[in-house]
């Protein structure tokens, strides 16, 4: 549904259908719609970010499949991946497969089907029982998939400005981000956020997990605690109210990790209520040294998610590109 971002309804606002749980945009697209706040990439925002192209300089943002060789969450593996001669023998062709393939335990997109609520159901007032009917494809990632991803990119490195400003991350931690946080790296940078733009914020985290040592990875699989955006109606408005297309980090999860009670689950907010897919596990190094080089922190960002029928996520096969 094309909708222009001036027409939408501020956080304030929000529900605009009847019935509607508090603080969602159910209807806001349509009360069919499967793709969330990704109608505001329209064909003007992806030629627009297609003039963010001016060195050439891509920047892949997927870590590799079998990052995560402990899982932190236990329902989550690495895939075990198998080579074989596929020529009778002959040493001529080679194929391989993937056992225990899970699209979320690496880089990935929190698809539309990943959270719902448990009483009113999934995205735009979707039913358990539709969503999770046999060969039912409703809220699958191949809606992002068939559609295609081309956006502009903004990067927010909350882990530079926080360093620079004196107080570092505390990554084996839930520090929380707060709107104002996120607000002051983005004035700090000059950037603007837009309508219809794919929000990276970068951490470090990731880095910081790959060079942390074995006991502390086991310490995280056992009891997972994470920084990440505090969960609230203040995070919720600023997000909302900023109009993007979604938001993605090098964290395992967008919001600081548990959750808290007192908080709420913040994925349900984002996915359910909104309709935004969250993306985790991004690799941001590269594309973050690049932007503090020489200050630019606009892009254009592609994804080709897994067409995966009914799929609740994938790998996002995601490129920045200067």
């Amino acid at each position: 549904m094309a909708i222009d971002a001036k027409d939408l309804p501020t956080f304030d606002q929000l529900p605009v259908r009847a019935g509607a749980p508090a603080k969602s945009a159910w209807g806001v697209f349509g009360d069919d719609d499967q793709l969330g706040t990704w109608n505001l990439v329209t064909p003007a925002k992806t030629a627009e970010a297609a003039t963010l192209v001016r060195k050439g300089a891509v920047f892949s943002l997927n870590a590799p499949l079998d990052e995560l060789k402990r899982p932190l969450f236990w329902f989550r593996s690495a895939p075990r991946r198998t080579m074989f001669d596929c020529s009778g023998g002959m040493r001529l062709s080679y194929d391989e497969y993937l056992d225990n393939f899970c699209p979320q335990a690496s880089t990935q997109w929190d698809g539309h089907r990943h959270v719902c609520h448990p009483a009113e159901g999934f995205y735009n007032g979707f039913t358990h029982d539709q969503v999770l009917a046999p060969d039912s494809a409703v809220l699958g990632i191949q809606n992002l998939a068939q559609r295609g991803i081309a956006t502009r990119g903004v990067l927010l490195d909350i882990g530079r400005y926080l360093e620079a400003q004196g107080r570092p991350m505390e990554y084996h931690s839930s520090q929380t981000i707060d709107a104002a946080t996120l607000e002051a790296c983005r004035a700090a940078q000059g950037v603007e956020i837009r309508p219809g733009d794919l929000v990276l914020f970068r951490t470090g985290w990731l880095d910081w997990l790959r060079k942390t040592s074995e006991a502390t990875k086991t310490e995280l699989a056992e009891h997972l605690v994470v920084p990440g955006l505090l969960a609230g109606d203040e995070m919720a408005a600023y997000l909302w109210n900023a109009h993007i297309a979604a938001i993605a980090t090098d964290l395992i999860a967008v919001e600081a990790w548990p959750p808290v009670r007192e908080r709420g689950f913040f994925h349900i907010q984002l996915i359910t209520y909104f309709g935004m897919n969250l993306g985790e596990l991004w690799d941001l190094d590269a594309l973050a040294a690049d932007c503090a080089a020489d200050g630019v922190y606009e892009f254009m960002v592609t994804s080709a998610p897994l067409n995966i029928t009914g799929g609740v996520g994938s790998p996002p096969n995601a490129l920045a590109i200067k």
